[in-house]
């Protein structure tokens, strides 16, 4: 993963285009259930970025976590993957990484 050691904080990045056909849904699941969700997790939201010009994903959205370890936790936890689970219902090109955590802007 490019991750240097399992006790410094990383990112969790996602990258993903809405369906225009389910915006509505798309932002009531987003702001109403998956950002609570993943912060009662354990993961602290710290970038929500629209692309306004460019061929890159509309949205890349970045949660931190105290390290690796609780971050490799919580993807592999049942509400993690239903999390995810409904959110590529309502989005396509969805992809996700781990970054060592960088207070620089990341993609």
């Amino acid at each position: 993963m490019g991750v240097e050691g399992n006790h410094n904080p990383v990112k969790l990045l996602l990258t993903y285009d809405p369906i225009p056909e389910h915006r509505e849904a798309y932002f009531r699941y987003v702001l109403g259930e998956f950002v609570p969700a993943m912060e009662q997790l354990g993961l602290t939201m710290c970038d929500a970025w629209y692309t306004a010009y460019g061929s890159y994903p509309l949205r890349l959205t970045g949660f931190i976590a105290q390290d690796l370890d609780t971050l490799e936790h919580i993807l592999s936890s049942v509400t993690f993957k239903n999390l995810e689970a409904r959110l590529q219902e309502l989005v396509v090109n969805y992809a996700r990484r781990v970054v060592p955590r960088s207070s620089r802007f990341q993609f």
